[in-house]
């Protein structure tokens, strides 16, 4: 085994140096058969073996499914202890397709979950000890030749909310403390700890419902480093929703879609087609209504087609022939016509549930319904232009290009009471997404004191950041890697484009960012001063109405201009000799936007100077100063 480990070592440099593309699978085959060894080598014991001066080189390509890690981050499923769902003692019982929980078939499942998910087992080995399943999880990401610089949690289990104030605390302080390596007392220690991980935890997701979505849990989330929602909407039918024993109303979705936003909050909805007494044209109006209707438009969605399992309620309506699933071709037709449907500006994470098919009654009976349903959107010429689909880092997965041309791209929407603008790098042409930015004007109902203006507030009018995303292959903080994508200063720019629009067409003169534990300290450097703060909710902000001072600035000095806006009046400044211009495509107003480099001379009315037309600088993304050069 050592042998053939050697070997394939040595074959991939070969194959390297001669800029060869190899067949893992097949090499390993042919290397076993020459040697007579009854099994491959594992993937594991490859990575192990590589010499330290060929990691960087070799382990790109010995990395197992390197989806998991193409969008920028490492993600860490963990679920928290078995529970009641929180809505029996309201309604009497679960929904009628939601299976596990303790009084299950499944009783050592968490609800929702059979127990034989890749994560649920994960779970029940660590005996469901958040510290052990981060320890395991992020061990094993790396024997497969991820890395795991940036981690994203997502808490799974039921609704994590409903769960007791000390267990929730001692859950999420020990998913910090597994990153940091620090015993901690408190929630708050275990975040200070957090944000100075070598392992950066750049985000929390929680799964919960929308009637444990209010101010209060939200707060709690906020507290906890928790930056992204997936709220259990299921249906948009309140019909659907009443037979089904959800325990909501649809009116609870949009109330809490609209709070959780206001709160800086990522919002993904969990959708299921095929539910009882929705056909196949009621399915897809529903998702039209999802996509349209202002009272939705989730920032990502997550598709899971209806599944019959043993000991649900839907189990018996379909053993007595009140309930049949679509057939599979007509849930591919589905979906596929579901994905045309879906914005530029929503993520599709999943497309079905992670349940394995044996358990599986009847419903999906394709374990790669995602990929049948894009390969029948081709057949009808359909193109699906979701986040997830365009990002880089799988589109050099899948289809082995890279963006030629990136451009500004800005679409601007209303959704859920407030005006969100939707800020992307993207290549037109290729149609890949290299990075993106998420920009809401808050609405005057925003519950939190640092974002809500009123007589009592040192601002008049607040945005905010709620995410910040270059896609790509990881690259760790305080690194850089010129053949890929993040590092490169696309956040940065995405930044001073949004705090452009918060000032000069928002009206804001504040602008917040909901920011990721691991990822505090970043945007703790971005912009003038006065830096950005920290607050006890954890949301950063900075005020944005008053430029600082630049009248000390050195004559002859090279500096560079990167913007402009209406508070130029305020400014005076220096600007002859033009070094070089710099252009970056903008759609938005569809012209050059020029980033200038510059001397100091004598003093010139910048305002003036526009007006009069000495240099082109009007469209300009930003004027956040002088900068040194």
């Amino acid at each position: 085994m050592v042998i053939v480990i050697s070997e394939i070592i040595q074959e991939l440099l070969v194959a390297h140096r001669q800029n060869k593309d190899v067949n893992l699978n097949k090499m390993k085959t042919r290397l076993s058969a020459k040697y007579g060894l009854e099994s491959s080598p594992r993937l594991v014991d490859i990575i192990a073996a590589v010499p330290a001066d060929a990691k960087t080189i070799l382990l790109p390509k010995l990395k197992a499914k390197p989806i998991r890690t193409a969008s920028g981050i490492a993600v860490v499923a963990v679920m928290c202890k078995p529970h009641r769902c929180p809505h029996i003692n309201m309604t009497g019982n679960i929904c009628v397709y939601c299976p596990g929980g303790p009084d299950s078939d499944f009783e050592y499942s968490t609800q929702s979950y059979t127990g034989y998910e890749p994560t649920s087992m994960r779970a029940i080995r660590a005996r469901y000890n958040p510290y052990l399943q981060t320890r395991h999880r992020v061990e094993q990401l790396k024997q497969l030749g991820h890395s795991v610089d940036k981690v994203e949690f997502i808490v799974m289990g039921g609704t994590f909310m409903c769960l007791p104030e000390d267990y929730r605390d001692y859950f999420i302080r020990n998913l910090h403390d597994a990153l940091s390596g620090h015993t901690s007392r408190s929630v708050a220690e275990a975040v200070k700890y957090s944000e100075k991980a070598k392992t950066k935890c750049i985000g929390i997701t929680i799964e919960t419902r929308p009637d444990y979505c209010l101010k209060r849990h939200l707060s709690d989330m906020l507290n906890y480093g928790c930056t992204r929602l997936e709220i259990g909407v299921q249906s948009v039918y309140e019909d659907v929703a009443r037979d089904t024993n959800r325990g909501h109303t649809v009116k609870a979705v949009s109330e809490s879609f609209n709070m959780a936003k206001d709160a800086g909050f990522k919002v993904v909805a969990h959708m299921m087609p095929d539910l009882p007494n929705v056909d196949f044209e009621r399915d897809i109006e529903q998702f039209v209504e999802f996509f349209k209707n202002p009272a939705f438009r989730a920032d990502g969605l997550k598709i899971y087609p209806t599944l019959v399992i043993r000991g649900t309620g839907l189990y018996e309506l379909w053993k007595t022939g009140r309930y049949r699933s679509y057939p599979p071709s007509t849930l591919v037709e589905l979906i596929a016509k579901v994905l045309a449907l879906v914005p530029p500006w929503t993520r599709v994470y999943r497309v079905q549930r992670d349940i394995p098919m044996p358990l599986v009654s009847s419903g999906v009976e394709h374990g790669n319904l995602r990929e049948l349903a894009l390969a029948r959107m081709k057949d009808l010429g359909m193109d699906c232009r979701d986040v997830r689909t365009r990002e880089v880092g799988i589109q050099e997965i899948h289809n082995r290009v890279r963006p030629y041309e990136v451009e500004l791209i800005r679409r601007d929407y209303v959704a859920n009471g407030g005006w969100e603008t939707f800020l992307a790098y993207e290549d037109p042409d290729q149609d890949i997404l290299v990075g993106l930015l998420r920009l809401r004007k808050c609405s005057s109902e925003t519950y939190r004191p640092e974002l809500k203006a009123g007589p009592k507030s040192d601002f008049k009018q607040c945005s905010i950041v709620r995410e910040l995303h270059v896609y790509g292959s990881v690259v760790p903080v305080n690194a850089r890697d010129p053949t890929k994508f993040q590092h490169q200063g696309f956040g940065m720019l995405l930044m001073e484009e949004a705090e452009r629009i918060a000032r000069e067409e928002h009206g804001s003169d504040k602008m917040a960012v909901i920011s990721g534990v691991g990822t505090r300290n970043y945007y703790a450097k971005i912009g003038p001063d006065p830096p950005l703060s920290i607050h006890p909710t954890e949301i950063y902000h900075k005020h944005i109405g008053m430029l600082p001072n630049y009248a000390g600035h050195v004559p002859g000095e090279k500096y560079r201009l990167i913007g402009i806006n209406q508070l130029l009046d305020e400014v005076k400044s220096t600007i002859s000799d033009i070094v070089e211009w710099f252009g970056i495509n903008n759609l938005h107003n569809e012209r050059k936007t020029k980033l200038v480099t510059f001397s100091l001379t004598k003093p010139i009315d910048a305002k003036a100077m526009v007006k009069n037309e000495t240099l082109d600088i009007t469209d300009m993304t930003l004027f956040l100063g002088l900068r040194n050069f």
